[in-house]
């Protein structure tokens, strides 16, 4: 199987690297020193199991690696309209692309089923550049699990065990091209299981990531840092549950003990990616994590009081780090 792994920071790295140890014949599209590296010496990644290298096709173009079987798009949300300009080489007639990013994806609402069903989301998919350009209809949802970080140019380093990347169709179906992918990730051995309600595997994830990513900008800590502070861990409660509302609102019913997902996190020094971004002057996915939801919570009638403040407070941080123009 041909993939190619659009954006290979930690996550894309990770699952480039997962793909190739199972045996795809993997591509990266990679610029930079991290493209440099890759293309040099390939990708290592270092978990608490392992400690290896993989070696993949690199290039910063795409029309030098040509059309593959399936693409995965691990960029940040924040540079999709880019990816839509640049991934028409990879694509061939039936080439299906699985994004798999952090926050609400832009194609929510395609094949959503309810009452906004078709609605846009252009916060994120500026012009239609995803939705029309690359091809709705090649669209695999992804949600990945993965605690990575980038210690080097080419190495990744993974802090836990065990990665997921949940994969899913928008209209439920269990289809041969997510199954592919799923093979394909389990052979490397990651996690990639295919899942009928893709979405409220977003909000799961989500809810952890509203909660954790405004905290950890405003207070510059990392996951244990945070949840040891009682009052900070309160907020932390409520914003999750305020996501969890938006979600059941939706029909996303979200089977999750708040209180017990955060006692994980007390453990666990893993900075938040958004945190990363801001300490290495990065774009920040502010929009596909923060905005979007809460827009999402006004067009079903959710009050989010917490959230609404938490959000405010990191969004100003974003922009007085020029990282954020919202």
């Amino acid at each position: 199987m041909r993939v190619a792994v659009f954006g290979a920071g930690a996550i894309g790295g990770h699952v480039a690297f997962r793909l190739a140890r199972g045996g795809a014949d993997v591509s990266v599209v990679a610029r930079g020193a991290q493209g440099a590296a890759i293309a040099e010496k390939g990708i290592r990644v270092i978990t608490p199991e392992l400690d290896e290298t993989r070696r993949v096709t690199c290039s910063a173009d795409p029309a030098a690696l040509g059309a593959q079987d399936a693409v995965i798009v691990t960029t940040k949300a924040t540079a999709l309209p880019e990816v839509a300009k640049a991934i028409g080489p990879l694509l061939g007639p039936d080439t299906p692309v699985a994004y798999v990013t952090n926050g609400i994806p832009w194609w929510y609402f395609h094949k959503e089923g309810g009452r906004h069903e078709g609605t846009r989301l252009d916060a994120l998919d500026p012009s239609g550049a995803l939705w029309d350009g690359v091809g709705i209809a090649r669209t695999i949802g992804g949600v990945v699990y993965s605690a990575c970080t980038v210690i080097e140019p080419g190495v990744v380093k993974v802090a836990q065990a065990k990665s997921r990347v949940i994969l899913g169709e928008p209209d439920g179906s269990i289809s041969d091209r997510a199954k592919a992918l799923s093979a394909a990730l389990e052979a490397g051995g990651m996690g990639g299981p295919v899942v009928p309600d893709i979405r409220t595997a977003v909000w799961e994830k989500l809810s952890g990531n509203v909660a954790s990513g405004p905290l950890s900008i405003l207070t510059g800590k990392g996951l244990s840092g945070m949840i040891g502070d009682p009052v900070l861990r309160a907020a932390g409660i409520e914003a999750m549950e305020e996501c969890l509302r938006i979600a059941a609102a939706y029909g996303c019913d979200v089977k999750l003990d708040v209180a017990a997902r955060l006692d994980q996190w007390g453990g666990f020094t893993h900075k938040p990616s958004i945190l990363q971004d801001l300490e290495l002057g990065r774009p920040m996915e502010v929009d596909a994590q923060f905005t979007v939801p809460l827009k999402l919570a006004r067009m079903v009638g959710v009050e989010t009081p917490t959230l609404d403040l938490l959000v405010a407070l990191a969004a100003a941080r974003a922009n007085a780090a020029g990282l954020y123009a919202g």
